[in-house]
C-alpha cells in the first residue's frame, strides 16, 4: 500500500513531467523577481530572534492535511499572517501544495503582501522549477526534504535556491538524514517529528538528534509542537525555532498563541 509520501511525491513529479512551460521562461520569471530585490532573510530571522532571547516561531498557514482533514479550509491568509506577525511570529510557513493541503501560490501571495515577514514555501519540492516558482512567487525560502530526495536533487535545488537568493530549509528526520543535509550544504536544518510514511509524531525525535548538529548550523523543530510545554522542551535541546502548524491555525487566539511558543525559552 502507498504511504502518504508516496502519494504526495508520485503526484508532484507527475505533475512536473507534465510541465509543459519553457525553462527559460521559468528562469525568466526567478530572475524578475530577483531584479525586483532581495528576498527577506529567512534564516537571519529566526537567528536574530534567537539572538534577542526568544525562541523564534516559524507559524504555518495550512488549510488541511492528509491525516487530519479540514482545520481552517476558510482561513484569510492575509488575516491569519497579520495575526501572526502581531504575537511576534519570526517567519511565516505556507503550504502552496492544492491537492492534499489546500493551498496555493495566492495564499503565498496574500500572506506576505499582509505582513513584513519572511514567508517559507511548504510544498514538496521535487524539481528545479518548483524552486524557480517559489522565487517568483515571492518566498523568501523555500523546503527541501531529504527523504524525497537523491543526493544529487538535494545538492542541485540547494544551489539553484541560493543562486536566486533564497534560505533553504533542509528537512531530516534521523542522524543518517542530516549527514546527507549538510553534505549538500545546509545551514539551516528542521527536525520533522511527523514520519512522512505514516503521520505519526514522534516527540521525543528533535531531541535525540539535536546533538548530531554543528555549530552553525540555524536548528528548527518541526511538527508535534502543542502549546509552550513544548516549545521550552525543544528550546532546552538547542533548538533556536520550532515551525508550528495545527496547534497555531487552530487557535482561538492565534497572535497569544505565537506569542506563549516564543516566551518559551
Amino acid at each position: 500500500m502507498a504511504t502518504y509520501l508516496d502519494r504526495i511525491l508520485a503526484a508532484h513529479r507527475e505533475a512536473a513531467a507534465a510541465d509543459r512551460r519553457a525553462p527559460a521562461a521559468i528562469r525568466a520569471a526567478a530572475d524578475a523577481a530577483v531584479a525586483a530585490g532581495p528576498a527577506r532573510g529567512f534564516r537571519a530571522a529566526l537567528a536574530a530572534d534567537h539572538a534577542a532571547g526568544h525562541l523564534a516561531v516559524i507559524s504555518e498557514i495550512k488549510r488541511r492535511s492528509p491525516s487530519k482533514g479540514p482545520l481552517a479550509p476558510d482561513l484569510d491568509p492575509a488575516a491569519v499572517a497579520r495575526a501572526y506577525a502581531e504575537g511576534g511570529a519570526a517567519a511565516l510557513s505556507v503550504l502552496t501544495d492544492e491537492e492534499f493541503f489546500g493551498g496555493s501560490a495566492a495564499d503565498l501571495g496574500a500572506a506576505r503582501a499582509a505582513c513584513a515577514v519572511p514567508v517559507l514555501r511548504k510544498d514538496f519540492t521535487v524539481v528545479e522549477a518548483d524552486v524557480l516558482d517559489a522565487r517568483a512567487m515571492g518566498a523568501d525560502a523555500v523546503l527541501l526534504i531529504v527523504a524525497a530526495l537523491d543526493d544529487a536533487e538535494l545538492a542541485d535545488l540547494h544551489a539553484t535556491a541560493v543562486e536566486v537568493g533564497l534560505d533553504v530549509l533542509v528537512e531530516v528526520h534521523d542522524e543518517a538524514e542530516i549527514e546527507r543535509g549538510l553534505a549538500a550544504g545546509a545551514d539551516l536544518i528542521g527536525v520533522n517529528q511527523r514520519d512522512l510514511v505514516t503521520f505519526a509524531v514522534d516527540t521525543a525525535r528533535a531531541v535525540r538528534v539535536a546533538p548530531e548538529m554543528p555549530d552553525g548550523v540555524v536548528r528548527v523543530a518541526e511538527s508535534g509542537v502543542g502549546g509552550p510545554d513544548d516549545a521550552r522542551r525543544l528550546a532546552e535541546a538547542g533548538y533556536h525555532a520550532v515551525l508550528v502548524g495545527e496547534s497555531l491555525v487552530t487557535h482561538g487566539d492565534r497572535s497569544a498563541g505565537v506569542a506563549a511558543l516564543r516566551a518559551a525559552r
